[in-house]
């Protein structure tokens, strides 16, 4: 890869890390404001948001990156790509918003949902917009190479999203003041970036129609297929909350979230191996090295599975401590669901990589289909479960759900050409595990505090882990060499040490 490609790949990891640390500060402050009713009522026009904006966003952020990354010989190629998205997303975020508003107004909202939620989605449609704005002109900073502006762009939103939303919310606007500081935070990152973009974007391009031999039929085709990939990921996301408050009530929503998010953290690292393989692996099917992309995705899943199973081992002996220090003794509910979750999402956080790969490839028809199959069997699962067990049985129809898509996309990966089980290790994995595990609970079990517990028990289980994994080989002396290459230095010099000391 070229010094730009990881500069770019660098930029957005550390975006994603920023804003992941700032929600872990920000996450439980919003919490003890709100309580755990208004939360769940957060919780679903969060669902509502995330499932509109797929369809506003519509692929265009995909679309952007590739064509403005294109050499094409068109006179002002990249100025022709930014006019026709640009058009194409303002103009749909404004009739998807204003569907939004006449439902508010005139829909049977309160009646399903509750007191005060004709105001949400009026605020709602506004965060559609807004989020529109900073959407498009942030990936065009990234279209045009320019990841180290995008991505500190979303830390900043995130800081001022934490600054109006949680203000408004503390001195009484509740929901209302964090969507509405929500919606602050957006524009105003939007209007950072076009000044950033000022120079290399004529703006002037949206008010001009793009001439008639530009091929928007190919646009718009690549949008459609990744906006029903995109639809269909989201919804195993936010189903389960869409079908509990109304069916629960938002105190249990409430909890239902916590439990959500503890488990979605998770997926940091799987994530960040997703966004990277993207790239990598586009670069080796266009050279159809086909040992090249099975070897990546059977390491990946490999490096994926070990980590994730030592995060859910962690959190399934300390997660009554978790809860109870991070969101409060009100959310000690959330445990039972938490625990549920927890297979569910070691299987998804595997998938990530190995459909990444696929994504790589551009098959996503074959994507779509393994996908669709895993919402289907969640959408089921929830409609038939959460009636008769409320969020209990949300958990469960969800970690169904999420480890379904370990299952398609495995069969997806063989459809497309590659096997990411060829090195999966799956026994010594197992017996770090098992070993980590009597560990770490045994310990937990021993010491009363519980502040004790999370700063203890956690560098204990991940020592034991890394000297048992290392030992009975889940990963090879040179796979260890390039995580040392790879790791901060402090982290970089343990794991050397302990390395050297099981040889």
């Amino acid at each position: 890869m070229s010094s730009r490609t990881v500069s770019g790949i660098i930029s957005v990891l550390s975006g994603k890390i920023g804003v992941l640390l700032l929600g872990v500060v920000i996450t439980p402050i919003l919490v003890r404001i709100l309580g755990s009713g208004k939360y769940g009522d957060y919780a679903l026009i969060l669902s509502i948001f995330s499932i509109l904006t797929t369809i506003v966003h519509a692929g265009i952020s995909a679309g952007i990156r590739k064509f403005m990354a294109e050499q094409r010989s068109e006179s002002g190629w990249q100025g022709l790509v930014f006019a026709f998205y640009g058009r194409f997303a303002f103009g749909l975020a404004s009739v998807v918003g204003t569907a939004v508003v006449l439902f508010g107004f005139f829909g049977p909202v309160e009646a399903i949902f509750g007191d005060g939620f004709s105001i949400y989605l009026v605020l709602l449609a506004v965060m559609l917009v807004t989020d529109q704005v900073f959407y498009v002109m942030r990936y065009t900073l990234m279209g045009l190479n320019f990841e180290q502006l995008s991505e500190p762009l979303l830390v900043l939103k995130k800081v001022l999203f934490g600054i109006f939303g949680l203000s408004l919310a503390y001195i009484g606007f509740d929901v209302a003041g964090v969507l509405a500081g929500t919606a602050i935070a957006s524009i105003v990152c939007g209007i950072v970036a076009v000044w950033l973009l000022r120079k290399h974007v004529d703006f002037r391009s949206l008010l001009t129609p793009v001439p008639s031999d530009f091929p928007r039929r190919d646009l718009l085709g690549f949008n459609l297929y990744n906006t029903i990939f995109i639809l269909l990921t989201i919804s195993l996301y936010n189903v389960d909350i869409l079908l509990l408050q109304p069916i629960a009530g938002s105190h249990e929503t409430g909890l239902y979230k916590s439990a959500l998010v503890v488990s979605e953290f998770m997926w940091i690292v799987p994530q960040a191996v997703q966004i990277i393989f993207i790239h990598s692996a586009s670069e080796q099917w266009s050279k159809e090295n086909h040992e090249a992309i099975t070897e990546m995705a059977s390491r990946a899943t490999r490096f994926t599975l070990a980590f994730t199973l030592l995060l859910a081992i962690g959190i399934a002996a300390l997660a009554t401590e978790f809860v109870e220090l991070y969101f409060g003794a009100e959310f000690v509910g959330a445990v039972t669901p938490l625990l549920l979750l927890l297979p569910g999402v070691v299987g998804f956080a595997i998938a990530r990589p190995i459909f990444a790969i696929g994504q790589g490839k551009g098959d996503l028809r074959v994507l779509i289909a393994a996908t669709g199959s895993a919402a289907l069997i969640n959408l089921v699962l929830n409609v038939l479960l959460i009636p008769r067990y409320g969020m209990a049985g949300a958990a469960v129809a969800t970690t169904v759900g999420y480890g379904s898509m370990l299952v398609f996309h495995l069969s997806a990966a063989r459809r497309i050409g590659f096997n990411p089980l060829v090195d999966l290790r799956l026994r010594e994995i197992g017996t770090a595990g098992a070993v980590t595990a009597i560990a770490v609970f045994g310990t937990a079990s021993f010491i009363e505090s519980s502040f004790l517990s999370l700063v203890l028990v956690p560098p204990i289980g991940f020592t034991i882990y890394a000297i048992v994994s290392l030992k009975i080989g889940v990963f090879s002396p040179s796979e260890v060499r390039i995580l040392e290459q790879q790791l901060p230095n402090r982290t970089a010099r343990f794991l050397r040490l302990v390395s050297d000391k099981v040889q």
